[in-house]
């Protein structure tokens, strides 16, 4: 006998449902001492039973619609259990429906096309509204909006379902209004009740007066299950009297539910009725279809086709195990319940008959409950020693002509200890990692094993501490639990960490958990990602400040070294200089792997004073970076004090090299003028003096001005190339005060003699004449 209840869907969970102890006449203390419990009909448990009350109660919130669909009535079926002696109820709950959809029209606008000359009282059928809902609850009927050409009315099909007809209540005039508009509501009966609208579009048709006629207004035909996708289900035929295109006919399905479009499909042109897709008897038992033929001026008339499905044994048993117990001490007594199952078969009269059996030889045997359900008991004493597992295999076959059987192994371990610890693949794990990879970038996997299974087997990885005096790599990289894959928590910079080490544990899930450790070492591999740096010459210093290179230097002549470093290491850290741009180009070279720059061939008179030099300095990292040195350099004649003077800036003044020697060649052109009209009055004075000097000698004395002829050239002067002597064949008599030497006058080659009084003259002092000789042809 079975035990009938009732719960509204969708009731919340802990909803009181009936006391299950009482009706059965079970005292409570019996109910609990017989430990009972419910077996669900299918794979989820919706309801509980309070073993110390009785109280039959919701678990979990039941969707009619997504259990039933629309069928009815809508019944969860479960077993109570009871056990010492062992006894087993039925008792199902229906599911009432409760008003929670609303019904949709699949198309929110709908467009009809009506001739003009359609007569008062035609009816046009209008797409269904869906709602999953059943009963009253249900849609129940359609209305429209107010508007002077049609009603509505409500008709019911065969199986319940309710479609709407339009009805033309007067004559349309397609040339005083050629569309009319208005909305339909589909509304269910539910309290309150819920509907769903959509705009109808009535576009009016020119004249065509013969509307197509079907041969039958019902159309019925069987089709078997899982018949393959385009068989031929039924053909529809419909006649035009009108010719041309008024006449020619088109078939289409009339949407009255989506599952009518997605199982069916018409050939416009022939109205033979195939198939989307296979039909399963299980899901759908019958089908209703309408069809509609319009002839080429949009006029139109409606069929209807009833689809039945016949059933095939296609559905073999299912074996559904409500309860097992995976893992069974040896000890365990004979009759011991392993686990309880029910068989079911979708199909219908013989094809749904089963019957259960076990295959091969085993130590357990099957015992019915009740109709359909089984349980799985041992047959005999058990030892762990002799067998560890067994592969229980149930077979559930039907009656069908041919007959359907679906087997199920049941994996029965005997209980075991945790006696193996994890095993680490290796004992060491050496994995590289680049700087500067982004947090996140996986590194590689540990891998560790445990011979053991279950739980006993779940290996969990974790970092150990670092050692003293190490880095903590907790804060580099971090390992994941689960998989032990290897990830970094941030980018890692060579410069800084070149190497980790720590310890990692594999640790089982037993109790007490057994471990193992292994060491972990990441190495940093270095990336290019420091740029050379210029030690010499400092970035900062004055360009003014340069080197200082005597006109007289030979090819090979050190001028300056520039001195780079890079943080990188290896051959990211190699450093390589080239001349990437100089005033002379050919002037310098610069040493490839030393960063000297040294003269390539000898100084010339033609070479610019200033020299401006660029040096890259280049690494040889993927891709590579660089850095440059900028060097001035100053041509000089000698380095007297006082053409140091004339060759450097004013300290703690810097200005551009082009201001510079635009200058300089101002003063150069002054200077030559000077000299060349110094010259010529030399040779007048010179001719004077030659006339009366033998008359003038015996009377003159020692002169005190710093004026020189002849060979009276003081011992102080020196020479500008550095010889710290004077041709005789050259030689000048000129006289410069010191304040001179602070211009930018430079003197030209060939050698020009410079002397200045023994005596300094510093700032602030009266200015005395230099004297540059005359030249004389002896």
């Amino acid at each position: 006998e079975t035990a009938r209840y009732s719960v509204p869907e969708e009731a919340e969970r802990g909803f009181f449902v009936a006391n299950i102890a009482k009706d059965l006449g079970l005292t409570r203390e019996e109910l609990s001492a017989r430990q009972a419990r419910l077996v669900p009909e299918g794979e989820k448990q919706y309801l509980h039973l309070n073993q110390h009350t009785g109280d039959l109660v919701v678990r979990e919130q039941m969707d009619r619609e997504k259990l039933c669909g629309q069928s009815e009535p809508c019944l969860v079926r479960f077993e109570l259990l009871l056990e010492s002696p062992l006894q087993s109820f039925r008792a199902e709950v229906s599911l009432t429906d409760i008003n929670d959809h609303a019904p949709v029209f699949l198309n929110k606008e709908i467009v009809l096309k009506i001739p003009e000359t359609a007569m008062p009282e035609a009816r046009f059928l209008l797409e269904s509204a869906q709602d999953p809902d059943v009963g009253n609850n249900s849609l129940q009927h359609y209305n429209i909006s107010s508007n002077s050409y049609f009603h509505i009315q409500t008709r019911r099909r065969s199986d319940g379902r309710r479609y709407a007809e339009l009805v033309l209540d007067r004559g349309l005039d397609r040339e005083q209004q050629a569309e009319v508009t208005f909305s339909v509501t589909a509304v269910d009966g539910g309290s309150p009740p819920l509907s769903g609208t959509a705009l109808i579009r009535v576009v009016v048709l020119d004249i065509n007066d013969n509307i197509p006629e079907f041969t039958r207004s019902l159309y019925k035909a069987r089709v078997l299950e899982n018949s393959s996708k385009d068989t031929l289900v039924v053909a529809v035929s419909a006649s035009d009297l009108d010719s041309g295109t008024n006449g020619e006919i088109s078939y289409s399905i009339v949407q009255n539910s989506e599952e009518n479009l997605q199982t069916f499909k018409i050939n416009s042109e022939t109205g033979q009725i195939r198939l989307r897709k296979s039909v399963d008897y299980e899901e759908t038992k019958s089908y209703e279809i309408d069809v509609q033929a319009t002839d080429g001026g949009g006029l139109s008339a409606h069929c209807k086709v009833e689809v039945q499905v016949e059933d095939v044994n296609d559905n073999a048993p299912e074996l559904i195990i409500t309860s097992f117990t995976s893992t069974l001490s040896e000890a365990a007594p004979p009759n011991t319940v392993v686990a309880l199952f029910n068989v079911r078969d979708r199909d219908s009269g013989d094809n749904g008959r089963t019957s259960c059996e076990l295959i091969g030889e085993q130590h357990f045997s099957t015992a019915p409950l009740a109709a359909d359900a089984y349980a799985l008991v041992t047959s005999e004493a058990l030892d762990r020693e002799e067998v560890a597992e067994y592969n229980v295999t149930l077979r559930a076959r039907d009656q069908g002509s041919p007959a359907l059987s679906t087997s199920k192994t049941l994996l029965v371990r005997l209980l075991d200890v945790n006696d193996n610890a994890p095993t680490f693949t290796q004992e060491i794990y050496t994995m590289v990692l680049r700087e500067n990879e982004p947090a996140g970038t996986s590194l590689g996997r540990l891998s560790a094993t445990d011979a053991d299974e279950g739980k006993n087997a779940h290996v969990r990885y974790a970092l150990g501490t670092a050692p003293p005096g190490k880095p903590a790599a907790a804060s580099f990289v971090s390992v994941d639990a689960e998989k032990g894959i290897v990830r970094a928590l941030r980018p890692l910079d060579y410069e800084k960490v070149r190497a980790l080490e720590v310890a990692v544990r594999a640790v089982d899930g037993g109790s007490p958990p057994l471990s193992a450790q292994a060491v972990l070492r990441v190495v940093v591999r270095d990336e290019n990602d420091n740029a050379p740096v210029v030690l010499h010459p400092a970035a900062a210093s004055s360009a003014a400040a340069g080197e200082l290179v005597p006109r007289g230097a030979a090819a090979g002549y050190l001028v300056a070294k520039v001195v780079a470093v890079d943080a990188d290491a290896g051959q990211n850290a190699w450093l390589s200089y080239e001349l990437a741009k100089a005033t002379e180009p050919g002037l310098f070279r610069v040493g490839l792997h030393s960063g000297e720059v040294r003269t390539a061939r000898a100084v010339a008179e033609r070479d610019a004073p200033r020299q401006r030099l660029v040096v890259l300095v280049r690494d040889r990292g993927q891709p590579p970076r660089s850095a440059s040195a900028t060097l001035a350099i100053a041509l000089v004649d000698g380095f007297s004090d006082a053409f140091l003077q004339l060759s450097r800036a004013p300290a703690g003044r810097q200005q551009p090299e082009v201001d510079d020697e635009d200058l300089l060649t101002t003063y150069l052109i002054a200077s030559l003028v000077c000299v060349s009209s110094v010259f010529l009055l030399s040779i007048l004075v010179l001719s004077a003096a030659r006339l009366c000097k033998a008359r003038l000698r015996p009377r003159l004395s020692p002169s005190a001005a710093c004026c020189y002829a002849d060979g009276d050239f003081v011992p102080g002067g020196g020479d500008v190339s550095g010889t710290a002597t004077l041709s005789p064949a050259y030689r000048y008599e000129v006289c410069l005060t010191t304040g001179s030497g602070r211009s930018d006058f430079q003197f030209a080659r060939p050698v020009l003699a410079i002397s200045q009084s023994s005596a300094e003259v510093g700032p602030g002092q009266d200015e005395e004449p230099l004297c540059i000789s005359q030249p004389r042809s002896d």
